[in-house]
This record gives C-alpha cells, structure tokens and sequence, in this order.
C-alpha cells in the first residue's frame, strides 16, 4: 500500500524572497551613509573627536586609554558619565565615558556632542591635576 504523505525532499527549497513583485531584501541604506551606523558607533566617533581635540593641544594625552562603555561598573547613588584611572604598573592611564548615561541625559546629537566633550575635558583635568578652564579654555561655554 501507498503512503498518502509524499517523502522529505533530501534538499531544502529555495527560499522566496520575491514575495508580491516587490524584488530581493536589501539593506535600508549603503554602509557609507550614516544611517548605517550604530548609536554606539556614533558616540564613539563623538568621544574620539573630542580626544582629537584635547591631542593637539596636550600631546601626552596620547600615552592615555580612552574607552566607552556602556554603564559604570559598580552601583553608586549618583550614576558617574565618565571615570580617570591613573597609570600603574604595565597599565597606562584610562579615561571611560558611559554611553548609556549620557544618552539619558541627552535629546540630540549636538547636546551629546557637548555633554562628551565636558565629560572627556573634566576626566582629563582630573588625570592631570589641572582645572578643567586650563585643559581647554572653551570649557562651560558652549
């Protein structure tokens, strides 16, 4: 007697993406276009610009870690935007910023763009024992 369920094919169909003559699926926009990026990609180019800033005016800010991550690692009272860890044996300086709080605190890009900015100026006054008007003059201005 004949089974009335036809047997598995041995290799799997083709998968359909052209449903209702729409064409093939494709990425929303070109890697070039900003759109593409990732807010955390974009919060770092906002950091690294910044750093880029501070260099050229304190060349030993080169010999420093700057990083970002997402939330601070110990759970204070106040939630800190960044952090200055000084150097110690086979570990240069580090300066953190927290991505998550300071988009918390920020609407737009050009509000984060600055809220970065203070944050890296004042860790880095903070690493050098410096106030942070001496490390850059624009700061609290903008």
């Amino acid at each position: 007697m004949d089974s009335p369920v036809p047997p598995l094919p041995s290799e799997p169909r083709p998968r359909r993406r052209d449903r209702h003559g729409r064409g093939m699926r494709g990425p929303v926009a070109p890697p070039q276009v900003p759109l593409s990026t990732s807010r955390a990609d974009n919060f770092r180019d906002l950091v690294q610009d910044s750093v880029e800033r501070l260099e050229r005016r304190w060349p030993q800010l080169a010999e420093v870690d700057f990083v970002v991550l997402e939330v601070p690692e110990t759970a204070e009272e106040t939630v800190p935007l960044g952090n200055a860890l000084s150097a110690e044996k086979g570990r240069p300086a580090r300066i953190a910023v927290y991505r998550r709080p300071v988009e918390l605190r920020t609407k737009s890009r050009d509000e984060r763009a600055l809220l970065i900015h203070e944050i890296v100026v004042e860790q880095v006054a903070e690493l050098l024992g410096l106030a942070p008007e001496s490390v850059d003059p624009r700061y609290g201005q903008e």
